[in-house]
């Protein structure tokens, strides 16, 4: 988005959000008023208020039409309920606006004092952000065993790395890390190294690197400030991000936006803190300096670097700070912290290094449903999820009995992606739920849609089956994995 014009405002959707929600939002919205943010508000409910008056999504229709109308969103922390019950509120807007990319900057900060401080730490988390696990589909495949699908798209890796591609050139950085685990989840992971080297070999400007996740983890700890952008699927960006955060002083003062085609949501990452809800004494650096990013979106960009720059002094000089980043005993109220903020708008801190923004030039996805063609499909054959409490061994002569006569050959059983069945060396401990894979005793016509049933009814009379996979060959290649063990 081009700088705004002198006079014109924007309308921003503001979330106070739950517990210390208002308060963060209230004293985030002090600065940017006092500051002369072009903005103006238009307030909504979302979270644990949604969920007391029965709404499941934590997102009332009202909110979702004002997030429509405005495109623009600032957002407080909002209540999750853990293990049970509705879907977080936070994923609900995210995945109903299709704000695909979570842009997590992680920087050190003048004042906050961490195991980490002077080594200039300053780089971006960018994370997908509707995929992978949080797709949220889930099944009982038997009372024990539970399946979650991990769910990639080649379109979602190429919208991601080309986010984080357009962000490091639009802040002058140098580098791209791909993060995966690729070496272990060759498909889903696998296509996200893939795509998203493909994507940044179109930018020789940048440099780019894969690593696998866990070293990432381990270097962020090791040497932070070798990193610049780092791109990652949705869970392992979701735990790295919060690891970042915390060398640099916590998610407290950790930023993030939420970015999408037609919507952009800016949010304080920490929790909505109810023991210190209410008693003045909340740190809004998180959402004040998530408010500048929003001021950076909508093109106001020397609003967001005057209240970034009073923030910072107000940080270096240590005075009137909230209790968590205050000595020990000297901490003061929020009230106290806002006033000196604005009291410091139109200083520079000099001991941060400047960064030139300039706008996003994100890529605009077309409104259609995303299709690839393969050259050519073969189907080889089905994976079939029983449920049973016998051994491999008669699982197998049962299941040997139920195929013959039919399209297909028994291959292997798996337990927990462990062949079991035909018996190897070493020892698998046993749960009730058993992957059977049938391969074609010749290439099929079509679908096998016939020769597939057959198959399912002949299983049904002995075993009780609840999942089936199709196993396709994609232009000549296994669009399927090999169990650990299977030959």
């Amino acid at each position: 988005m081009d700088a705004l014009p002198v006079a014109s405002k924007v309308r921003v959707t503001a979330i106070p959000g739950d517990g210390i929600g208002p308060e963060v939002m209230r004293a985030t919205q002090q600065v940017l008023a006092a500051a002369g943010a072009r903005v103006e508000w238009e307030e909504a409910v979302a979270g644990a208020e949604a969920f007391r008056k029965g709404i499941a999504s934590g997102a009332p229709q009202e909110t979702l039409e004002s997030i429509a109308r405005t495109g623009v969103v600032l957002k407080g922390p909002l209540e999750t309920p853990v293990g049970h019950g509705e879907k977080s509120a936070n994923v609900t807007l995210r995945k109903v606006f299709e704000m695909y990319g979570n842009i997590r900057p992680v920087r050190e900060l003048p004042g906050i004092r961490t195991p980490f401080s002077g080594r200039g730490i300053d780089f971006v988390v960018v994370r997908e952000n509707v995929e992978d696990l949080y797709a949220g589909i889930e099944h009982m495949q038997t009372p024990g065993v539970a399946q979650c699908l991990k769910l990639i798209t080649e379109v979602g890796c190429e919208r991601i790395a080309r986010l984080a591609a357009c962000l490091a050139v639009a802040e002058g950085r140098r580098k791209v890390t791909v993060s995966t685990k690729a070496n272990i989840m060759k498909l889903t992971e696998g296509m996200m190294k893939r795509v998203g080297e493909q994507v940044l070999a179109e930018y020789p400007e940048l440099v780019h690197e894969h690593m696998i996740v866990d070293n990432c983890a381990h270097q962020m700890v090791i040497r932070p400030e070798q990193f610049d952008v780092v791109v990652m699927t949705n869970m392992n960006g979701d735990i790295l991000s919060d690891l970042a955060a915390g060398l640099v002083g916590g998610l407290g003062v950790a930023p993030s936006a939420n970015l999408g085609d037609e919507c952009a949501m800016f949010e304080a990452v920490h929790g909505s803190a109810p023991a210190i809800a209410g008693k003045g004494v909340a740190n809004p650096t998180a959402l004040l300096l998530s408010a500048v990013m929003m001021l950076r979106h909508i093109g106001d960009f020397d609003t967001a670097a005057r209240i970034e720059h009073a923030l910072y002094v107000t940080l270096e000089e240590g005075r009137d700070l909230t209790g968590d980043i205050a000595p020990e005993g000297e901490g003061a109220p929020t009230a106290a912290y806002v006033e000196r903020v604005i009291a410091n708008l139109g200083r520079e801190s000099d001991r941060v290094p400047q960064r030139a923004y300039r706008p996003i030039a994100l890529k605009k996805w077309p409104q259609i449903t995303w299709y690839k063609a393969a050259t050519t499909r073969e189907l080889v054959g089905v994976d079939v999820f029983v449920e049973s409490e016998r051994d491999p061994r008669a699982i197998g002569i049962t299941l040997q009995a139920a195929a013959e006569g039919s399209a297909f050959t028994l291959k292997m059983i798996s337990s927990r992606g462990t062949q079991v069945w035909p018996e190897a060396a070493g020892h698998t401990f046993l749960v009730d739920h058993f992957r059977a894979r049938f391969l074609f005793r010749e290439p099929p016509k079509g679908d096998a849609v016939a020769e597939i049933t057959d198959l399912l009814t002949r299983i049904g009379r002995q075993h009780r089956w609840m999942h089936l996979e199709k196993l396709q060959r994609f232009d000549g290649a296994d669009a399927y994995t090999k169990a650990q063990g299977e030959g």
